[in-house]
């Protein structure tokens, strides 16, 4: 009788000889019989493995250091890429249970061509999710390889040694990293975020001169998936608590207007909470800026950068930019929309018009207007409380207040309409909404700030960009993203108080 792990091992040997000799040029080696059972089970490359085929001839996204273009000196580059774990990775549809973590030579393979790309495409700012921290030979290799070439790196494992976790690297010819944080949300998902606060070292401008901060704020993160749509609370929870901290981090700091860019897997597409709530705070999606893409439902679907183990594809793969001159709404009014955006869906979803939704919301009462009591109670009825993962009573507080327009402890009908069906709140910044009365705080000067304007994007394989997912690309199941940014600089109002000179 033949041991099948026996023949399994040979295969792997095989297989590493082949890597060997091809290591240098893009592998494309068909799957290869080696041996045969006594069952008559062949024991075979996995179809779903890295090594059974791979779109690997890919354009590139690459510029020179120092490059000029767009009015800007110096462009910057960015790439962010989940790169599947090896514990996640599955290779044989047959045997879902097999997992590409137990053969070295398929994810050593892998992560090798990986990081080869990455290196040759040499952004400055790289931003990686699903990077395997649980293994301490792949996580040597990239932080060797990152490290030769001129980055500095830093991991984050997610939180109860969930295995993976997310590597952020940062080139040493364009950046000084003045700052870096770790955030833990805690949450049932586990999920993390890194955030850097850097300095651009390479010159930006022709005329350099020493009017205009050259500091910005990246992070990196990787959201919750989202298994059914309770889970969007949760994921918008994740964003929320993100934005937060940058808030925070730059008041506390008395930061002057800088970009501020989010790298990651978002596990969301454009039609999204997340999305749409980015947008509330500025953000725009450079991929989209790139190709002119807009927020409408036309242009939705018009790229992809991910199949999912459901093999749906989508797009979820974003790096956002926000610029210091951005107009945007408070994070707590961005917030209120978001929840109120996902009550309406749950209510939508169970086929309510907005007059159903009403009387919903009123439950019992008589009245025509909604009490808070009825409020709470129709709240957990959707699932947004009572739940680990739901809202604590100070939001359902803070929501209620922001509904409750003119202050009378009911929400009639018009509010209910303004606020939580058709909201149309303010636009103003955020500023102005904050209800500070220190004059010091309300007078504002006109300054220059660092801010960029997206160049180029593009996702690899470029199939992606079509909308069609190519079933011989096995490098991941995300595509990678990069973008190009000019600098420029732009006027931005800033409180006199906070008005300091640059570090």
């Amino acid at each position: 009788m033949i041991d099948f792990h026996f023949s399994r091992t040979i295969t792997s040997f095989v297989l590493f000889l082949l890597l060997e000799i091809k290591l240098s040029s893009p592998p494309i080696i068909p799957t290869i019989q080696v041996g045969i059972t006594e069952q008559g089970t062949s024991s075979r490359i996995p179809s779903g493995s890295f090594l059974a085929g791979s779109s690997m001839m890919e354009p590139e996204l690459k510029i020179e250091r120092g490059e000029e273009g767009g009015g800007g000196r110096g462009l910057i580059s960015c790439t962010t890429f989940n790169i599947l774990a090896p514990i996640y990775k599955r290779i044989d549809q047959q045997n879902q249970s097999l997992r590409e973590s137990d053969f070295r030579v398929f994810w050593l393979a892998r992560n090798q061509r990986i990081l080869d790309w990455l290196l040759n495409e040499a952004s400055s700012i790289i931003c990686l999710q699903e990077f395997w921290v649980g293994n301490e030979e792949l996580v040597r290799m990239y932080l060797e390889r990152l490290g030769d070439a001129g980055y500095i790196t830093f991991k984050l494992a997610r939180t109860n040694n969930r295995g993976d976790g997310l590597l952020t690297a940062i080139h040493k010819d364009n950046f000084s990293v003045l700052h870096y944080q770790e955030l833990l949300f805690n949450d049932i998902g586990d999920r993390v975020a890194q955030l850097l606060h850097v300095q651009l070292d390479a010159p930006l401008w022709q005329n350099q001169k020493g009017d205009v901060t050259r500091e910005m704020l990246i992070v990196n993160t990787h959201l919750l998936f989202p298994h059914d749509s309770s889970l969007s609370l949760v994921r918008l929870h994740q964003v929320y608590k993100i934005l937060k901290y940058v808030e925070s981090y730059q008041k506390e700091n008395h930061l002057s207007p800088m970009p501020i860019i989010l790298c990651g897997d978002w596990n969301g597409s454009k039609r999204g909470h997340v999305y749409k709530f980015l947008r509330s705070q500025g953000f725009e999606s450079s991929y989209d800026t790139a190709h002119h893409y807009s927020d409408s439902e036309v242009d939705a679907h018009k790229w992809v950068s991910h199949r999912n183990h459901r093999g749906n594809i989508c797009g979820v793969d974003f790096i956002w930019l926000c610029n210091p001159n951005t107009s945007r709404k408070s994070l707590e009014t961005s917030w209120g929309e978001a929840v109120f955006s996902i009550l309406k869906y749950q209510l939508r979803k169970a086929s309510m018009t907005e007059i159903d939704a009403f009387a919903f919301l009123k439950g019992e009462n008589q009245g025509d207007f909604i009490t808070f009591t009825a409020f709470l109670e129709a709240l957990g009825q959707v699932n947004l409380t009572g739940l680990p993962s739901g809202l604590c009573f100070q939001e359902i507080r803070n929501l209620w207040i922001q509904a409750d327009i003119d202050g009378n402890g009911v929400v009639d009908y018009e509010e209910f309409k303004k606020r939580i069906w058709n909201p149309t709140w303010s636009e103003r910044r955020e500023e102005d909404l904050s209800g500070n009365s220190d004059e010091s705080e309300q007078i504002n000067e006109v300054t220059k700030a660092l801010g960029f304007k997206v160049k180029k994007a593009a996702l690899f394989p470029h199939e992606v960009e079509n909308g069609v997912w190519p079933e011989d690309y096995f490098l991941s199941d995300h595509a990678r993203l990069s973008v190009v940014f000019s600098p420029v600089k732009m006027p931005c109002h800033q409180p006199k108080r906070h008005s300091l000179g640059t570090n």
